[in-house]
């Protein structure tokens, strides 16, 4: 059996009365793609906040390829090869998304310096072959500002893969994107991912979203993961389709 890429065992973290994660037990198994959906305040973007190390859990354990992150500064675990991107894109709005993604290939490769030109003949390459890769090369000199939602999400996301990781966390990628293009947008993500051979793990609200492309998806509810498994399995299962999408069982359908 293939050891999991990402363990993580009894996280337990509370602000004031509200635990945000009550006893976490979750592995991600390499290459997987796996949806976490829950109510808001379940406790879905605690998880990712403990993993990338922008908070530390009172209780519990969270490995990576077998080390021990618990607690260990965002940098230091980004170097260790986990990325994540956010619910509302982190983008520098004067610079362009070139000039974004090259940032990130810079501080990965730790050789830009102030008052050196940031995109240096290997620094733009590197930069616009993840361009390419989702779909972005179209805008490559478009100022962040200029970019519709879907676009600012593609962009974040190629920030994130510049890092180089080999897992990346996304809080809910298709956030505030028009219907029209969300199954274009994570169609060019994925297929960026798999090319790459990046494990992933992704918050999600839309259903849709879920079925079509998670492997697994685990169910957040109160701070605890309520179910885990096939989407087609989780997503008709009575518990989930009452407490976390909010469809009495007895009007339920395929």
């Amino acid at each position: 059996m293939t050891a999991p890429l990402l363990s993580a065992r009894g996280l337990k973290i509370a602000f004031g009365g509200v635990k945000a994660a009550d006893g976490i037990d979750l592995d991600i198994a390499p290459g997987e793609f796996v949806a976490i959906i829950g109510p808001n305040g379940a406790g879905k973007t605690t998880f990712i906040n403990m993993t990338t190390g922008y908070l530390r859990p009172h209780s519990g354990h969270i490995h990576f390829d077998g080390a021990e992150i618990t607690g260990r500064p965002p940098r230091s675990i980004v170097r260790r090869g986990i990325a994540r991107s956010f619910q509302i894109p982190q983008l520098f709005t004067e610079h362009t998304v070139i000039e974004n993604v090259a940032l990130k290939v810079a501080a990965h490769g730790r050789f830009w310096r102030p008052f050196r030109p940031l995109l240096d003949a290997g620094t733009a390459a590197a930069a616009m072959r993840l361009l390419e890769q989702f779909g972005l090369a179209g805008v490559a000199t478009a100022r962040a500002t200029e970019l519709n939602e879907g676009t600012r999400k593609l962009t974040d996301i190629a920030m994130a893969m510049a890092l180089r990781p080999r897992l990346l966390l996304m809080d809910e990628p298709t956030s505030g994107v028009a219907s029209a293009e969300k199954f274009g947008i994570m169609d060019t993500l994925v297929a960026a991912l798999r090319a790459e051979r990046v494990t992933a793990v992704f918050v999600e609200h839309d259903m849709e979203v879920v079925e079509r492309y998670a492997d697994r998806v685990a169910v957040w509810s109160q701070g605890k993961i309520l179910a885990s498994g096939p989407p087609a399995a989780v997503l008709s299962d009575p518990a989930v389709l009452r407490e976390v999408i909010g469809v009495e069982t007895g009007h339920a359908h395929a």
